[in-house]
This record gives structure tokens, C-alpha cells and sequence, in this order.
């Protein structure tokens, strides 16, 4: 008999991609977000996801919902330059997903949300039982 190991339940993966230098300029430019116009260099997932929750914290103060869903999330890994993952409440999973569905859940500095995707099962390890 052959089965799968649920390893990391209630996550999240957020796919990231680069935003180029000129990109990130001009929509820092017309947002007026930023003190400089340097994109930052993140070194660790770690840096990426913390990035992630300050601009969601800071900025979302008239949505508390989204303020609350962040603040509650906890990551879980980075996978492939690109993939952030975070783990939490299906409660609060389901306030990022709507947040971006209705583009007002924001990236990490330096990055576009490209999609969401649900994992109820983020690594599956192969396990043969007798």
C-alpha cells in the first residue's frame, strides 16, 4: 500500500517575480512609497517574507482584516528564488487570497505577486507501508 505524508498543512505559496529597476521606479515614482529609489537586496527567504508582512502591516491600516491576516502568518520556506511560502489560519489563508483577488494585498518591495497558489500539502514524501 502506497501513501502520502502530509507534511506542511494550512500554507500558502506566493510566486514572486523580479520587478526590473525601471519597472520599480516609476511605480515607486507614482506611489511615493519609497525614500530611495534603489530596489532592496534581499539576502534570505526569511528577509523576503518579513519585507512581505511590513508592507502589508503598514499599509493596510484601513483594511484590518488584511493588517490582522498577515500579522498571523508564519513562513515556511522559500523554494526556487521565486515561491515564498507561508503557512496559517484558513481564516486568515483565505483573507490573502481575496486581498489579492482584489489587487490590494502587496508584494515585498522589489517583487510583482504573479498568483497564489493553495497548498494543503507542500511536500509529499513517498512512504511504502507492509
Amino acid at each position: 500500500m502506497e501513501s502520502f505524508l502530509q507534511i506542511a498543512p494550512h500554507s500558502l505559496a506566493i510566486v514572486l517575480s523580479r520587478v526590473a529597476a525601471g519597472e520599480a521606479v516609476e511605480a515607486v515614482g507614482a506611489v511615493g512609497v519609497s525614500e530611495s529609489d534603489e530596489l532592496p537586496r534581499h539576502h534570505t527567504g526569511y528577509e523576503i517574507f518579513a519585507d512581505f508582512k511590513a508592507e502589508n502591516t503598514q499599509q493596510h491600516v484601513w483594511n484590518q482584516r488584511i493588517t490582522e491576516a498577515v500579522s498571523e502568518t508564519f513562513f515556511l520556506g522559500w523554494i526556487d528564488e521565486h515561491v515564498l511560502l507561508i503557512q496559517g489560519k484558513e481564516d486568515h489563508l483565505e483573507v490573502l487570497r481575496e486581498g489579492w483577488m482584489r489587487r490590494s494585498l502587496n508584494p515585498p518591495r522589489g517583487f510583482n505577486i504573479k498568483y497564489l497558489a493553495i497548498h494543503t500539502v507542500i511536500v509529499a514524501i513517498f512512504i511504502r507501508t507492509c
